[in-house]
């Protein structure tokens, strides 16, 4: 399966309250404050920083805020996220493997990758979970298949 269903599939995903379409994005002087609310009210883990809207600066999770506030306390969350964000962003292609996806994200231990088009412009965003979904998805129908296979139809 490649990055391009995912993102298609999307529109069939548990939250039916965000357009596949749609990618959620702050600017790198958003408080953390802002973008927990934002996150809370948007039900994500994770949003892309963008200056402009399309391409990725950076990434913040929750767990980014968490930890955070476990080091700094609640004053950090009048800090912009520019200073906590991720901002060695992995980014992935539509034509890529979905199951190579995966395993960079395993291996890389995050959970969010934007799709990017040939000039950098994201075409939105892939979660773990869309990506282990597609995986099953890919082996229900091969089990299918095979079972079809087996029994002669």
């Amino acid at each position: 399966m490649l990055v391009k269903q995912l993102l298609s599939m999307k529109s069939d995903h548990a939250k039916p309250w965000i357009d596949a379409g749609t990618i959620v994005t702050i600017r790198p002087d958003t408080t953390l404050a802002q973008a927990a609310t934002l996150l809370a009210e948007k039900r994500i883990g994770a949003v892309v920083v963008s200056t402009d809207g399309t391409r990725p600066e950076g990434i913040l999770s929750e767990r980014d805020i968490v930890r955070q506030l476990g080091k700094h306390g609640p004053d950090v969350l009048g800090q912009p996220v520019s200073g906590i964000m991720t901002t060695q962003v992995q980014t992935c292609t539509t034509g890529e493997d979905a199951l190579t996806i995966l395993e960079r994200m395993t291996q890389g231990r995050f959970r969010h990758m934007p799709v990017v088009d040939d000039q950098g412009r994201m075409l939105g965003v892939i979660s773990i979970g869309d990506a282990v979904s597609g995986r099953l998805k890919e082996l229900a129908a091969e089990k299918e298949a095979l079972t079809g296979m087996i029994m002669g139809s």
